[in-house]
């Protein structure tokens, strides 16, 4: 479930992130419609709790996915959840791409396509590395409310078998699992980062 929604999330975001970045004004292939169309779309999305939706993505999940419960039925809800988040923090990784090294690659006659790909997303590698160890660590976040819900995984473990059957022993072990693996994954993210940083 995290690693299809987040494999599904990273592409978009990482897509949508770019996209704001370079048409927004003054960006290589400024569009100020698309910009403010994308940038809407996102921040709707972003402003919505997950739990709502949860529920409000029930026809398009079934859909899609041909159901709305279980893993299958979380994976929808999780990328319309994780992508505007991951979007944001693909945004303001390549904001902090300078803005010399991007006039210096105009004035050499660097494409729009080159730009994004030997400017922006080389400059900023730690800088989408630390966006992606925060997002990587809410998606499991959401996942384990999703399977608060029925969507399976280590929430819905912790709920059915522990909570409902009063083993806290079971409640404790999912919630120990739960922070290894966020440890496992800051810590990961944390090297890629350091050696990344020039």
């Amino acid at each position: 479930m995290v690693g299809a929604s987040g494999a599904i999330s990273f592409v978009l975001g990482l897509l949508f992130g770019v996209a704001i970045t370079v048409t927004r004004r003054g960006g290589v292939m400024e569009n100020r419609f698309f910009y403010q169309a994308l940038d809407k779309i996102v921040n709707f999305f972003r402003s919505a709790p997950f739990i709502i939706l949860l529920a409000a993505l029930i026809p398009l999940t079934r859909l899609i996915m041909g159901s709305a419960i279980g893993v299958k039925g979380a994976i929808v809800p999780l990328v319309f959840g994780t992508t505007p988040f991951f979007t944001r923090q693909i945004e303001a990784a390549l904001a902090e791409v300078d803005r010399g090294v991007v006039e210096a690659a105009l004035s050499m006659g660097s494409g729009p396509v080159e730009i994004i790909f030997r400017v922006y997303l080389r400059e900023s590698i730690a800088a989408i590395s630390r966006g992606t160890t925060i997002t990587a660590i809410n998606l499991i976040g959401l996942s384990a409310m999703a399977g608060a819900v029925g969507a399976g995984g280590l929430g819905d473990f912790a709920i059915r078998y522990g909570h409902q059957r009063n083993q806290l022993d079971v409640t404790y072990t999912t919630v120990l699992t739960l922070v290894l693996i966020v440890n496992v994954i800051q810590v990961t993210g944390g090297i890629i980062a350091k050696k990344n940083t020039h």
